[in-house]
This record gives C-alpha cells, sequence and structure tokens, in this order.
C-alpha cells in the first residue's frame, strides 16, 4: 500500500540526489534509509531506483510516484500548518504567487495597509513555480495568485483589481518618442528588454509582434526594473510595462511613453484564489484591500 512516507522519501531523495544526503534530511541512518527503500521497492512490486554507483536514478515508475509526491506533499503540509492555526487561534501566513513581474510596486502599497489591519498573518510572495502559477494555487503553494492571465479552472475564481494599458518606454531622444503610437514594423531595428519571461506570455510578442508577422532585431531580458529602465534611458533598448509604472519612473528618468498600435493595448491584472478558501476572512481582506487599493486612479490623475 502506497503511504504518506513512500512519498516523502521519494522526493526527499531527488532533492538531494543521494542516499546519504537524503538519510541526513530525513534524520535516518543510511542503512535505516536504504532498508525502508527495498522495502517500498518490495511492497509496491516494481523498482522505483536504477543504482548508478553511489546515485540513484528515478525509473518510469518512480518519476510517477515522484510528481505524485510534488503535488500531494505541499497539500498535506498546508492542511497541517492550517489545522495547527486553527487549533492555537493564529491566522499564520498569506502566501502570494506573482506572474506579473511589473507589479511588485502595485502589491508594497496594497502589503502595506492590509499588515497594519492584519498583525497576526505574515506576507510571502513567491514568484517561481514548479508547475507555473495556476499549479501553484491548485497544488496550495501559494494562497493568492496576481496575474494579467486568468484561466477558467473549476475550484478557482479570479477577481479583476485593476485595469492598465501596456506601453512602449522609450528614452527621451528616442526617434520614437514624439510619435502618437508605435507600428509593430518600427521595433524590428530594436532592442526589446523584458523581464524573463517566455515570449509566449508576454504581450508585447503576442498582442502586437507576432499578428504583425514582426521580431525586434534583438531581446534581452533584465530581472529588476530599475536596471531595465535605466538601460532604456541610456538608449540601449525600448521596453514594454505598463502605463502606471512607466509614469513613475519618468518622474526622475528621461523616459517617454507610446501607445502600442493605434488602439493601444489594454490589460486587467486579477487575483485568483480557490474556492475552498471562501471562509477565510484575512484572505478575503487582502483582495478587498486590492480591490479598492486607488493607487493608480492616484498616478493616473496625478
Amino acid at each position: 500500500m502506497l503511504e504518506r512516507i513512500h512519498l516523502v522519501i521519494v522526493r526527499e531523495v531527488a532533492r538531494q540526489g543521494s542516499l546519504t544526503a537524503a538519510a541526513g534530511a530525513l534524520f535516518l541512518t543510511q542503512s535505516a534509509l536504504s532498508h525502508t527503500v527495498r522495502k517500498i521497492e518490495q511492497q509496491l512490486g516494481t523498482p522505483i531506483w536504477d543504482r548508478e554507483g553511489r546515485s540513484l536514478r528515478l525509473t518510469q515508475a518512480g518519476q510517477y510516484l515522484l510528481s505524485l509526491a510534488e503535488r500531494l506533499l505541499p497539500q498535506f503540509e498546508h492542511a497541517e500548518e492550517r489545522m495547527k492555526q486553527y487549533a492555537e487561534g493564529e491566522r499564520g501566513t498569506l502566501r502570494i504567487g506573482m506572474e506579473c513581474h511589473p507589479c511588485y510596486q502595485w502589491l508594497l502599497k496594497v502589503v502595506s495597509p492590509y499588515l497594519a489591519r492584519w498583525p497576526d498573518v505574515d506576507v510571502d510572495v513567491k514568484q517561481r513555480f514548479q508547475f507555473g502559477g495556476i499549479g501553484a494555487l491548485f497544488g496550495y503553494d501559494v494562497d493568492v495568485l496576481v496575474t494579467p492571465d486568468p484561466l477558467n479552472r473549476p475550484g478557482l475564481s479570479f477577481e479583476p483589481v485593476f485595469d492598465y494599458e501596456q506601453v512602449l518606454v522609450v528614452a527621451e531622444g528616442h526617434p520614437l518618442a514624439k510619435a502618437r503610437y508605435v507600428k509593430p514594423e518600427q521595433l524590428v531595428d530594436e532592442t526589446l528588454i523584458t523581464y524573463p519571461v517566455e515570449t509566449d506570455r508576454l504581450d508585447i510578442y503576442n498582442q502586437f509582434l507576432r499578428p504583425a508577422g514582426v521580431a525586434p532585431r534583438r531581446h534581452k531580458t533584465i530581472e529588476t526594473t530599475d536596471i531595465m529602465l535605466q538601460m532604456v534611458a541610456s538608449r540601449r533598448g525600448v521596453a514594454a510595462l505598463p502605463r502606471w509604472l512607466a509614469d513613475e519612473y519618468a518622474d526622475r528618468m528621461p523616459l517617454v511613453s507610446v501607445k502600442l498600435g493605434r488602439d493601444g493595448i489594454a490589460k486587467q491584472i486579477f487575483l485568483g484564489t480557490r474556492d475552498a478558501d471562501g471562509g477565510l476572512d484575512y484572505l478575503a481582506s487582502f483582495v478587498e484591500f486590492a480591490r479598492q487599493s486607488n493607487w493608480q486612479a492616484a498616478r493616473v490623475g496625478a
């Protein structure tokens, strides 16, 4: 019979790469873990690992168990943490997943008053997900997903929290700086700077360049907004960002925002949550803080 401890061992051996390291992480002796591994394979009736010297390589059956462990164990761990919080009268940690790189500045404006309102709740922000943002939400790795690309899935709800326009950001002296709007073909000789996100999830590719059959001369990725826009200001490339973020940086850097296409690119940011968590007051409160945030409106009216 498959037990939870079997999944724990499979996951830990895969993480550590050897029985010796896994035994240490699990607070077991190597001999005890080796005996348990053999017993698991005997109980399941199939090899889970192929031995290659001192290292172990998962068989096809082992790969399946690892996939199962990575889906189920976070849910067990989340449930245990939640039960502990209920038992102790605590609310614990709100884990926020980010699929919107430029939204950190907006998130800070929401988190600050939220923490003041909920002093017994901690906030953790996660950006990298093994199975993507939706998978992280389903797998209980995060409790809220900030995303511009909601997906309708049973058991999940997405709440729109603000609208924004995606624009091209160029240096003040750039030839496109005085244009009313930019056409896709005007970027064929440009270096396009973006966050390190797959191009399939970048609006400037999906909604602007690819429909016109156009690609920039070069595509460069940069992690941080500050460095990205310093590169743009020094004429090292152009970037596509939300107008509210571009306007904030234009207050202190020689930058200009130009509309992408005659009609522009309109987007929304959503907060995704699990329907099963609908009764959590501190989670519902975070969504309300986000929805009522007037930061964007203040920027537009500035």
